[in-house]
């Protein structure tokens, strides 16, 4: 299979998922590869999805609905959307080469100055699976020290500030009801 072919591949898995199967149970709303990631790491799939949409979700007029978009990055608080890998990754370079370290990246946002040990590599930080995992395991580290599914959901986006934690928290559970269907 040609590169290119991998890429739509892996961007239908990621960003279409299931859309073309009737809805049944809440887990079969959530595509493939996050329930897979979210599995491995002993995580609810509908919440790490949420968490997902919440930080890149985007429209895909094609699709008709929002997905995240593995191609986003989030610059002094300012989400940019790029049409391809490549293009992101330029400009992530543009961002670390100005010495701006603070940059959320890829499906999960992943915080490069925070978590570079983790992602790697900038480049490393743009893979869409790479991404998930690292974010996986920040999400279950949080689990494992607060017990309760939602305040991790809290601490992954804002660990020591209780109330942007509140605030994001909510954010992912009105996407989680959507796709859970509970709200």
């Amino acid at each position: 299979m040609s590169l290119r072919g991998r890429s739509t591949l892996l961007m239908i898995i990621l960003t279409g998922g299931l859309w073309w199967t009737p809805v049944l149970r809440a887990d079969e709303c959530v595509p493939p590869g996050y329930r897979l990631v979210a599995a491995r790491n002993g995580i609810p799939p509908a919440i790490f999805y949420s968490v997902a949409l919440a930080e890149s979700g985007t429209r895909i007029d094609a699709l008709r609905l929002s997905r995240p978009w593995p191609w986003t990055l989030n610059v002094g608080g300012e989400g940019h959307f790029y049409p391809s890998r490549h293009a992101a990754a330029q400009a992530l370079d543009v961002q670390l080469a100005q010495g701006r370290s603070s940059n959320d990246i890829g499906l999960m946002q992943v915080n490069w100055r925070y978590h570079q040990d983790r992602l790697t590599s900038p480049q490393g930080a743009l893979d869409p699976y790479r991404n998930l995992q690292v974010a996986a395991e920040i999400l279950a580290d949080c689990f494992r020290g607060r017990h309760d599914w939602w305040a991790a959901v809290g601490c992954y986006h804002a660990p020591n500030d209780p109330a942007r934690a509140a605030g994001y928290r909510d954010r992912v559970r009105r996407h989680w009801r959507r796709i859970t269907d509970q709200g």
